[in-house]
Formats: C-alpha cells, sequence, structure tokens
C-alpha cells in the first residue's frame, strides 16, 4: 500500500467542511453588520445568529432562546459551572463532578475550592462509568450541581446521563445538572428533556465546524450569575460583538450532521470496529481502554501499546501520514500520565503509550487497512529499540 493520509485525531479538531466555509463567508465580506442594530444589515446578522440558535436548539430539543453562543465548549463550562455556583452559594456550597472530566471543567472545579466551594470528584470504575450509588451517595443539602460530561473524550465512555438527570430530579431540592457534551455532540444523540438537563455545552470545530465558537444550552429559569461584564450585545452572560461568521458555520456543520446522523455514527461505527479488529488481530501486548460496544462512542479507540512511548509512536505515524492523539489531548505537553487513565487504575507504563484514535464522517475504510499496514510495522521497530519488554509490563 502507498503513501496515503489518514486524519484520525478527530476528537482534538476536525476539518471545516466545505459546505461550512461557503455558508460563513458572506458574514465576513457583504452581511457584516452588528447583530444589535436595528439597519438591515445589523438585523442580517441578527436573524443570522437566531436562525443558528433555532438549528442548534433543534438537535438537542430545546428552545430557541435557550442557546446562547460562546467561544467553545471551554467558555461554555465555565460560564454553567461558576454561574450556577456564584448565583446559588446562597443555599449552598457543594458541587459533584467526576475524576474524568475534561481539563475545561475540572480546573474550574479546582477555581471554585479556592473560593471556598466544596467539590467532591467522584472515582469511576476500570471503563470509566460513574456509579450512580456514589452519585447518590455524595449528595448533600448543600449540593447545588453536577457536572459530568455524556462522553469522555479520551476514552468514549458514554455516561448514563438519562439515569442521572432522573436522580437528580427526584430530589426535593433544586440541584442543577450541566453536561460537557463537546465529545459527544453530533456522535451520541442526546436530549436536554429526556435527561433532564440544565445546562449543556457544546463546541462547533468538533463537528466539522470552526474553531472559536461554541454554545451553551441554558434551560428557562436556570438561576445563573454573569462571570463576564462588558458591552452586551444579544446574550447577557457572554458580553461583546458575537462571532457572527462562526455561529453561521456552527449551525451548518451542526445541520450536516444532524441530516445524516444515523448514517455518519454507523459509518463511523463501522470504521472504530474494523480498526479495533485489525490492532488486536495484528498486534500482541496491547490493553485496550474504555467499554466495548454501544456503551462506547462510534468514533473513538483508546489503545495501549506496551513497550513504547506514545509520543515515539505518534511521531512516527505521523512521519507515515498517519495522525493520532497520546495522553490527554488537552495536556500532551506535560510528562505524567493522563488523569483519565489514572483514574481507570492504568499503571504510569501502560498510561504512557495510550493511543486514541478518533473517527469523522469523512473517514474512509482504506485510511483504516493504510494505518492497519503501517501502525504494526511501526510498533515492532519501536520495541526492538525499547529499553523495556512489552512482556516485563
Amino acid at each position: 500500500m502507498g503513501f496515503m493520509k489518514a486524519y484520525l485525531d478527530n476528537g482534538s479538531t476536525t476539518q471545516v467542511a466545505k459546505e461550512v466555509v461557503d455558508a460563513m463567508l458572506p458574514y465576513f465580506t457583504e452581511k457584516f453588520g452588528h447583530p444589535i442594530f436595528l439597519y438591515s444589515l445589523g438585523q442580517e446578522a441578527a436573524d443570522a445568529v437566531e436562525r443558528a440558535q433555532k438549528t442548534i436548539a433543534g438537535t438537542v430539543n430545546a428552545k430557541l432562546n435557550e442557546i446562547i453562543f460562546t467561544s467553545g465548549a471551554t467558555e461554555a463550562n465555565d460560564i454553567a459551572i461558576r454561574g450556577v455556583a456564584l448565583a446559588n452559594r446562597g443555599r449552598g456550597n457543594h458541587i459533584i463532578t467526576t475524576k474524568i472530566e475534561n481539563p475545561s471543567v475540572l480546573r474550574i472545579c479546582e477555581n471554585l475550592e479556592q473560593s471556598g466551594f466544596k467539590v467532591d470528584y467522584l472515582p469511576v470504575d476500570r471503563e470509566g462509568f460513574v456509579d450512580l450509588k456514589k452519585l447518590e451517595a455524595a449528595i448533600t443539602d448543600k449540593t447545588t450541581l453536577v457536572s459530568v460530561a455524556n462522553v469522555n473524550d479520551e476514552i468514549g465512555t458514554i455516561q448514563p446521563v438519562e439515569e442521572i438527570g432522573k436522580l437528580l430530579r427526584e430530589r426535593k431540592q433544586k440541584i442543577f445538572f450541566h453536561v460537557n457534551a463537546a465529545a459527544g455532540y453530533g456522535r451520541v444523540p442526546i436530549d436536554v428533556e429526556k435527561a433532564g438537563i440544565d445546562l449543556m455545552s457544546l463546541s462547533s470545530h468538533k463537528i466539522h465546524g470552526p474553531k472559536g465558537v461554541g454554545a451553551l444550552y441554558i434551560r428557562k429559569n436556570t438561576t445563573m450569575q454573569p462571570i463576564a461584564y462588558g458591552y452586551v450585545s444579544m446574550f447577557t452572560l457572554k458580553p461583546g460583538t458575537e462571532n457572527v461568521p462562526g455561529i453561521v458555520g456552527f449551525a451548518k456543520a451542526a445541520e450536516l450532521a444532524f441530516e445524516g446522523f444515523e448514517r455518519y455514527v454507523e459509518h463511523m461505527k463501522k470504521l472504530r470496529e474494523r480498526l479495533i479488529a485489525g490492532i488486536e488481530g495484528k498486534i500482541s501486548y496491547i490493553v485496550f481502554h474504555g467499554p466495548r460496544g454501544e456503551k462506547r462512542s462510534p468514533a473513538n479507540a483508546n489503545i495501549s501499546f506496551k513497550g513504547i512511548e506514545g509520543e515515539s509512536l505518534q511521531l512516527h505515524l505521523d512521519l507515515n501520514g498517519i495522525s493520532v492523539a497520546t495522553g490527554s489531548a488537552c495536556s500532551t505537553r506535560k510528562l505524567e500520565p493522563s488523569h483519565v487513565m489514572t483514574a481507570i487504575g492504568i499503571k504510569p507504563e501502560v498510561a504512557h503509550s495510550a493511543t486514541r484514535f478518533t473517527l469523522s464522517r469523512y473517514n474512509t475504510a482504506e485510511e483504516i487497512d493504510y494505518t492497519l499496514d503501517v501502525l504494526p510495522r511501526v510498533v515492532e521497530k519501536l520495541r526492538k529499540i525499547s529499553p523495556v519488554k512489552p512482556e516485563d509490563i
């Protein structure tokens, strides 16, 4: 098989769809108005933002005015978690999350701990699932917020968010439920009504939309406090002029992702299974991370190759045109193993070689076969020069 390119790091970011670029272009040039002004150029921009709200709302069973746009899921997480925690401080200062959340959730919780909040970081099992009994036991009369991602961005675990929502709804006190859906949106169905979600963060650049734009779903009557102040245009919780081209692009990306949702999910699932079966059939001394089958994101495979460093594998694959992630995609500059691997009980020497392959609707069976042709050779080459033997780990 000749040299190919295979981009298998769609969990970090995705290529922008051509249709998305086409939808955005007019809003940089002809339709460049500020959405708060009444003249036609302004109203054209405001209409575009409202249409985008409607599109995004429709994909998660929300209402148009429950969607605000942000600079990404990281900012959406911050507005949601700090906004609810600060606004409800009078009745409680307790937050519950898990040990495997994205750093964009964990860092906010750590910051709140410095200002007197109490945060429980729930453990997870070997496959990354949160225990509902432990969640229930952690709730106190001071609990105001629970934040759990619907899909773990590293090992693909799909959390039981509907059960969590049900558990929280049955409590006498109001406990707000936040879901960081950046890794799951466009890959795993989510319905805010069915799951009883009060706040949900979404990201554009994970679904073939532009970078620098995201959305936050906020259920009507959620008690929130702004965490940033300034010039308010369309959204009080997100001051400043809206990124209209980005918002238009995000909506177009969402429209495309959900138009063929089942077909795309099936496509990714087939490629994921082809990849996993090929790796397990051709390479020994590997450790598979996270659940298998239906409880796993259709786009995610995460495997450790004993006896080699993840970074070396990543760079050697890159020389062959294959892009993958190693460790936690958000912390690859750190030398310690990823916090997710530590939380699911993986030894550091195994965690260091964890490699994440993430798929999109644009990947092909040829790319998977090419990867399965290159990967065993690269692993064999790196093991030959490694001072550590895989059988000793």
